[in-house]
C-alpha cells in the first residue's frame, strides 16, 4: 500500500496545513505590536482575485473580437484559480486528490501562461509544451516514492514553474526589437517571479512546513501566497496594456492608411511632411515635393469601369513606393493625386526622380490598349522654404502648366 503523502507540490505546498491564525511578534524588549496572519483568508483572497481577473479577460477578450493573447491569459488565470483552490483541500480525506489533480491544474496554468507571451509575439500555441508539465506532474504521481517525499514534490514544482517562467520570458525577449510595443513590465514580472521560485527551490525543502526566517516573519507559505498574489496581478494588467497598445497602434495605422494603395492618405503625408520639413529646415536640408496627378482619370473609368481606375491608382501607389528612398514621404492626397517629398533634394535632383516616376508610370501595363500617364510638379524649400501649404500651392502651380503643356510632363515651380 503506497503511503499517504505528508504536505503537498507547487506553490500551493503546505498552504493548508497552516489552518489556524499565525501571530508575528517584532523582536526586543517594549510593547509588542502583533500581527495576524490567516493563511486560509490569504488563499482564498488570492483564488477569489484569479477568478476575477479572468473574468475580466474573459470579457475584454470576446469585447477584442477574439484577441487570442487575451484567450489565454483568462484561461491561465482561472485554471490557476482552479488549482490553488483544489490543491488547498487538504486535510478532508482527498488528499492525493489534491496533491495529484490541484497541483496537474497548476502546471497547465503554467503552460497557458508561456502560451500567452508565445502568441503575443506572433507564433502559435504549442499543445504539447502547454500540457507537458501537468502530464509530468501525473506521471511522477503513479510512483508511491514521489507522493511521499514532499521535499521532492517541493523542488519538482519549483522547477516547473522556472521553467515556464523563463519560457515565457524568452518569447518576450526574443522579439522585443520587432515589436512596437513595450514588453518590460511583463518581461519583468516573469524574471521576478521565476527569480523567487528560484529562491524557494534553495531554502524551501519541505522539511517543515512552519518555516520561519526569524521571529519577526511569518511562514514562508504566507511569501509564497502573497507573491502568486501580486504577479496575477502584475502579469494580468501587464498582458492587458501591451494587447492594448498594440491594438491601437493597429487602428492608428489603419487611420493614416489609404485602403486601396495602402500607401499613406493625407492625414499621413501631412503629420509626416510636417516634421519632417521641421528636421530638414533645422539642419539645413533642401527639400523637395513632388505632386502627381493621373491624367485622364475620369475618362479611364467612364471607358473602362472603375475597377480598371483602381487597378491604375493601386499600379501608381506600388510604383511610387518603389521609386522612392526609405526616408522620402509619399501618399495618396485626393481621388487620383499623389505626393512626396523628398528630403535632401534640391531642384536638379528632384526634377530627375519625378522623371523616372513620369517614365515608370507610361511603361505600367493594366491591360492591352490601356495606357496611364502622369503628370507631376516639383517645388522645392529653395523657393518655397520649409512651409508644407507653400510647397504644395506652388508645385499645384507647376502640375497645372504641365496639364496646360499637354500632360504627360514634369514642371517645376518657377517661383
Amino acid at each position: 500500500m503506497a503511503p499517504r503523502p505528508n504536505g503537498s507540490g507547487m506553490a500551493s505546498e503546505g498552504w493548508c496545513h497552516a489552518i489556524g491564525a499565525r501571530k508575528v511578534s517584532p523582536p526586543g524588549p517594549g510593547p509588542s505590536l502583533s500581527m495576524t496572519l490567516h493563511l486560509p483568508t490569504l488563499l482564498l483572497t488570492v483564488v477569489y482575485v484569479l477568478i476575477l481577473l479572468g473574468l475580466l479577460m474573459l470579457h475584454a477578450w470576446w469585447r477584442s473580437e477574439g484577441e487570442s493573447t487575451l484567450g489565454y491569459m483568462a484561461s491561465t488565470l482561472l485554471v490557476a484559480a482552479a488549482g490553488m483552490l483544489l490543491s488547498s483541500l487538504r486535510g478532508v480525506g482527498i488528499d492525493t486528490l489534491s496533491i495529484v489533480l490541484g497541483n496537474m491544474l497548476l502546471q497547465l496554468s503554467g503552460g497557458l501562461g508561456w502560451t500567452t507571451s508565445r502568441v503575443f509575439a506572433g507564433r502559435p500555441a504549442w499543445w504539447p509544451g502547454i500540457i507537458g508539465g501537468a502530464l509530468l506532474w501525473g506521471l511522477l504521481c503513479l510512483w508511491p516514492t514521489f507522493l511521499a517525499l514532499l521535499p521532492l514534490r517541493v523542488a519538482i514544482a519549483n522547477l516547473l514553474v522556472i521553467l515556464y517562467s523563463a519560457l515565457g520570458a524568452w518569447e518576450l525577449w526574443r522579439v522585443r526589437a520587432s515589436l512596437t510595443v513595450s514588453v518590460a513590465p511583463a518581461l519583468g514580472m516573469l524574471v521576478l517571479h521565476g527569480t523567487f521560485y528560484c529562491l524557494r527551490l534553495l531554502f524551501d525543502h519541505g522539511a517543515s512546513i512552519g518555516l520561519r526566517w526569524s521571529e519577526s516573519v511569518a511562514d514562508f507559505m504566507a511569501w509564497v501566497v502573497l507573491e502568486a498574489f501580486l504577479f496575477a496581478n502584475g502579469i494580468a494588467f501587464a498582458t492587458l496594456a501591451m494587447v492594448r497598445e498594440r491594438a491601437e497602434q493597429r487602428y492608428r495605422a489603419v487611420a493614416y492608411r489609404d485602403p486601396l494603395t495602402d500607401i499613406g492618405n493625407r492625414r499621413a503625408f501631412t503629420s509626416g511632411g510636417e516634421v519632417l520639413l521641421a528636421r530638414c529646415a533645422a539642419e539645413g536640408r533642401p527639400v523637395a515635393l513632388l505632386l502627381c496627378d493621373l491624367d485622364h482619370f475620369k475618362r479611364l473609368n467612364d471607358t473602362h469601369g472603375h475597377a480598371m481606375g483602381d487597378a491604375a491608382l493601386v499600379a501608381f501607389g506600388r510604383l511610387l513606393a518603389l521609386k522612392i528612398r526609405q526616408q522620402d514621404i509619399c501618399g495618396r492626397i485626393g481621388g487620383e493625386e499623389f505626393a512626396c517629398l523628398l528630403p535632401g533634394a534640391d531642384r536638379t535632383v528632384s526634377l530627375q526622380v519625378a522623371e523616372r516616376i513620369r517614365q515608370a508610370c507610361s511603361e505600367l501595363s493594366l491591360e492591352p490598349g490601356v495606357r496611364v500617364s502622369v503628370s507631376i510638379g516639383v517645388a522645392s524649400s529653395e523657393q518655397a522654404g520649409y512651409d508644407l501649404s507653400r510647397l504644395l500651392a506652388l508645385s499645384d502651380q507647376a502640375l497645372y502648366l504641365a496639364k496646360a503643356n499637354g500632360r504627360d510632363q514634369v514642371e517645376c515651380s518657377a517661383d
